[in-house]
């Protein structure tokens, strides 16, 4: 064990969180042990006891700061009424906590002690998805779209920014404005191109496809018919949203 360092009872606190958080999202909370946590910390196991009770304790506390840390940062986001600026501000605050904050992401994204419900990632992500429904409920409606669909777009495009999160954790020779970029011109460009009906759309390819491939079938000594030309829906997915109609 190290040496034992005299502090107050709230810098000792500190020191054991700021501990705890780096074995975390080293080992992740089951291979962690109080034994480890006391022992970089150079304190005996009782002091961890009395401050957070035991190893849960001071995992729940590492949770909560990150979640209200990464919360905080990205709250300011929807602040905007512009939605490009929305998703532009919102990438931006999500890769700029990761940067500065990378042991306390990667405690939040490994898996979270067994009976744990709230306090996690996944209540970020529902958080932050929230908030970015209501920024879509007015524009699907002005659009012909159907507003019950927002919950899912939201859950959609905010996890799609937290696993571009995770890749970037180890593909960290990309710069963070660059990564924003690129999650901002799928986002941006994508919802540019929804279609209101993709129910019936897919519904509509699928019925168009196994007829195709009924009366391609060439029968025995027969030359294969011509594959047909793509449908205008087919079209859609092939242009850039500028081109499509």
């Amino acid at each position: 064990m190290t040496k034992r360092v005299r502090m107050t009872a709230q810098q000792r606190r500190e020191q054991l969180v700021g501990v705890a958080r780096s074995l975390f999202a080293e080992r992740g909370f089951e291979a962690a042990s109080i034994e480890e946590i006391a022992e970089r910390a150079g304190v005996s196991k009782p002091v961890i006891y009395q401050h957070f009770g035991g190893k849960e304790g001071v995992y729940a506390v590492v949770v909560d700061r990150e979640v209200r840390r990464l919360t905080e940062s990205i709250a300011g986001a929807f602040e905007a009424e512009d939605p490009r600026a929305v998703a532009e501000t919102a990438a931006e605050a999500f890769l700029t906590y990761i940067e500065d904050h990378e042991e306390g992401f990667r405690v939040l994204i490994r898996d979270a002690p067994i009976g744990m419900t709230g306090g996690s990632f996944a209540s970020v992500i529902s958080d932050i998805a929230s908030r970015a429904e209501h920024q879509l409920v007015g524009g699907f409606g002005e659009n012909g779209f159907d507003a019950d669909t927002a919950p899912m777009y939201a859950l959609m495009l905010v996890g799609a920014v937290a696993l571009v999160g995770e890749w970037w954790l180890e593909h960290r020779d990309w710069p963070r404005d660059q990564v924003a970029a690129h999650v901002v011109n799928l986002l941006w460009y994508g919802l540019r191109g929804l279609k209101p009906d993709p129910a019936a759309r897919y519904q509509a390819r699928r019925a168009r496809a196994a007829r195709t491939a009924d009366t391609a079938a060439p029968a025995a000594g027969t030359a294969p018919a011509p594959a047909p030309p793509p449908a205008a829906d087919d079209l859609d997915t092939i242009r850039s949203p500028e081109e499509a109609p």
